[in-house]
């Protein structure tokens, strides 16, 4: 009897361990030899491996890992952190796009748009005040001044006031001796050339001309580009000084690779890039016009000119080189991205496609026309995908930081 009693309380202690899954049964516990009870007559098993609910534990254990490798990838933003950073996002469609020839180029001046200030006497320079490159002069604004004191002929405007006064005093003497023809009309004549001379020297150089010296005004209204001499510089007549643009308008002059020559006729239009702000400018956008292009490469040169107009609207600098993408034959349905939905790694171009309000993935791309604003895009993106513009660096950040071990947010 005592026997079947300790059988029944082990029956019930073997189920409750089934439930529990942490309790590893031995019959090495019990002394049952000494009892001489025999488990092979009574029958029962007593293995329990694999008869507890572990098996299902690991089963599902595996699916929520295999849920969590689903979204590994996934990076995730918060809505308030996305909006602070500045994180825009677009539904892309296909849309016109333009070939692109991407080359380098010179924005120089339009013609008439630019003047130089120069000597018009020999002397020492002297600014007027302070000049410097940029400022904003008005026609006839004092620039420099040229002494000619100390200089071994001496002060020109004096030297051209005595001669201009002897030739008058000649002239009229001989206008009366003419008359009564005590001097001959050719005496006469020459007399008369020479006055005309001397008054002509003599009134251009005392226009400006003070104590100080001869001063140099500026020729029209505009800004100072370039000062061409320093204080106390020697200068000859006709020497340029300083040289004044309107900037108004300004020339875009491209250097295209003969190889593209066949596609010169199909150039519309060009943008450009400036190395001092990285700024892209288009010509549309500027009253922009193509002039002309070259027909032929230069004779030291296997490029050839495309030169382009506008108005120069923005902040660009005549003189500057930059970086010319210029706009040829049209492409219909090309799907393209702004430059800032981009990042690039080691040579490679990824993107962020938004999952849902707070998920985003890294996708990599396949890029092909660059015109300096959009990028015209061959593989990894489609119609109707939601991709990051704008702040895609703040998201590529994200990435970094969250480290998310597996999917932690609720769809």
């Amino acid at each position: 009897m005592k026997k079947l009693i300790f059988v029944g309380i082990l029956g019930l202690f073997v189920l409750g361990s089934c439930n529990n899954s942490t309790v590893t049964h031995t019959h090495n516990e019990h002394d049952h030899a000494a009892e001489g009870h025999n488990h092979e007559a009574e029958g029962p098993d007593h293995s329990h491996e694999g008869e507890c609910s572990g098996e299902h534990n690991h089963e599902a254990a595996d699916e929520h890992n295999e849920a969590a490798e689903a979204h590994s990838d996934e990076i995730i933003l918060p809505k308030a952190k996305a909006e602070a950073a500045g994180v825009k996002v677009s539904v892309i469609e296909p849309a016109p796009f333009q070939q692109v020839i991407k080359t380098s180029g010179q924005v120089l001046a339009a013609q008439g748009d630019e003047s130089v200030a120069v000597a018009t006497v020999a002397g020492v320079v002297s600014f007027r005040g302070k000049v410097t490159e940029g400022m904003s002069v008005g026609s006839g604004t004092p620039l420099v001044t040229i002494s000619s004191k100390n200089i071994a002929d001496g002060d020109p405007v004096q030297r051209a006031r005595i001669a201009y006064e002897v030739s008058k005093k000649e002239y009229e003497r001989m206008k009366e001796l003419v008359k009564n023809k005590i001097v001959s009309d050719k005496d006469f004549a020459q007399a008369e050339q020479s006055y005309e001379n001397a008054r002509l020297s003599y009134e251009a150089l005392s226009k400006n001309h003070s104590a100080i010296g001869q001063s140099i005004t500026a020729p029209i209204a505009g800004y100072v580009k370039s000062i061409l001499v320093k204080e106390g510089d020697y200068v000859t007549i006709g020497q340029p000084l300083v040289s004044v643009t309107q900037n108004r308008r300004l020339f875009l002059r491209a250097e295209v690779s003969e190889k593209y020559y066949p596609y010169l006729r199909t150039i519309s239009s060009a943008n450009f890039q400036t190395p001092y702000n990285n700024q892209v400018y288009e010509l549309k956008a500027l009253n922009g016009k193509l002039l002309s292009f070259g027909k032929a490469a230069g004779d030291n040169s296997f490029y050839v000119p495309v030169t382009f107009e506008f108005d120069n609207k923005g902040e660009v600098i005549p003189g500057s080189f930059v970086e010319v993408f210029l706009l040829s034959s049209a492409m219909e349905n090309v799907i393209s991205l702004p430059r800032t939905a981009l990042t690039e790694e080691q040579g490679i171009f990824f993107i962020y496609l938004q999952l849902d309000e707070e998920g985003y993935k890294k996708q990599e791309v396949t890029i092909g026309a660059d015109n300096g604003k959009s990028v015209q895009i061959l593989t990894g993106v489609k119609a109707g995908d939601r991709v990051v513009t704008e702040g895609a660096y703040q998201v590529r950040l994200a990435s970094a930081s969250n480290a998310i071990p597996a999917h932690s947010h609720e769809h």
